[in-house]
């Protein structure tokens, strides 16, 4: 099969286009020729050496896609040759050809496009749980997205609309504002103005949001002032640097409250997956969440995929197509 990998850290250079051998198929485990391939920041930050990679060179990144299941062990009984299946937190997806546990294999309706899968799973799953979980949104409540016009942004700026939400995102650029504003954002402002003052200043009562959804983390006591007295902040990626540490007695002072969020602690199990994903697909049948912004590269060209998203100049989500 062919494949994207790298044999040693460092830029987009490293990435090569090659033929490797095909994966193994072993017990409890499916094979599934790819259609379309999820990028995420993740495999920006692998490629760097900044996240851990198990086993020894040749590494192959991905961890999101969709495709149709090629061959199935003996012990794997309801999913079959020839079955749509869509995957999330599964290992070595930049290839032709990727072994998906049985337990992670999300049945991809017919309806569902196999690129409108891969760019929604994993960001809509973090959107979707965000809403639900971390912060029980409301209809009428105000809240401010970070990193608005990215993948989860945009999600998360649709699923609270539908949720009757009045939405203010922050962006770098205006380029960025627009798309924001576009799936539906009430205000948009930019991170280099007075942002705090003007999300308070935005707010009913101009106090403040009711929740803040922070993926930046080094941003993280604006966001603290931007909500209100007894306001909500979900911390929930370091995408702009480590956050600083937060005073107990502040929180006490303000009644605030500071909740973390990480996916894999609310989809585990394939029951847990199939519930969400089945939730975004109607979402989507619906036109509730619209994915109109995709950026897609063959997986040949996957060096000038990453280049792109390390730019920070995209917005949406970029996929990989073999």
């Amino acid at each position: 099969m062919k494949a994207l990998i790298f044999e040693h850290f460092g830029g987009p250079e490293v990435l090569q286009y090659k033929e490797i051998p095909d994966p193994s198929l072993v017990s409890g485990y499916i094979l599934v020729r790819t259609k379309a391939i999820g990028m995420n920041f993740a495999d920006i930050y692998r490629r760097r050496g900044n996240y851990h990679l198990a086993g020894s060179p040749p590494f192959i990144l991905g961890y999101e896609g969709a495709g149709v299941v090629e061959q199935a062990a003996p012990d794997v009984t309801h999913v079959k040759v020839g079955d749509r299946v869509a995957f999330v937190d599964v290992p070595y997806a930049n290839a032709e050809l990727v072994t998906v546990p049985v337990d992670r294999a999300i049945p991809l309706p017919a309806d569902i496009p196999f690129e409108q899968a891969a760019a929604i799973l994993l960001q809509g799953m973090t959107a979707h749980y965000l809403v639900n979980d971390s912060y029980r949104l409301q209809a009428g409540e105000q809240i401010l997205v970070h990193a608005a016009a990215g993948g989860v942004g945009q999600i998360l700026i649709q699923l609270a609309k539908s949720k009757g939400a009045k939405v203010i995102g922050l962006t770098s650029s205006e380029s960025k504002r627009a798309v924001a504003m576009k799936v539906g954002a009430d205000e948009v402002y930019l991170y280099d103005s007075d942002w705090v003052t003007q999300v308070a200043a935005y707010t009913e009562d101009q106090q403040g949001v009711d929740v803040v959804y922070d993926s930046v983390g080094s941003t993280l006591m604006d966001s603290f002032a931007a909500a209100k007295t007894k306001g909500t902040v979900v911390f929930y990626g370091m995408a702009g640097g480590d956050p600083p540490r937060i005073d107990p007695r502040m929180l006490m002072d303000t009644s605030k409250t500071l909740t973390g969020g990480d996916l894999w602690n609310h989809i585990t199990s394939l029951s847990d997956r199939i519930e969400r994903s089945q939730q975004l697909f109607e979402a989507l049948r619906q036109a509730v969440i619209r994915i109109d912004d995709l950026t897609t590269f063959p997986l040949s060209e996957g060096a000038d995929a990453h280049r792109l998203l390390e730019s920070r100049k995209s917005t949406g989500k970029i996929l990989l197509i073999p």
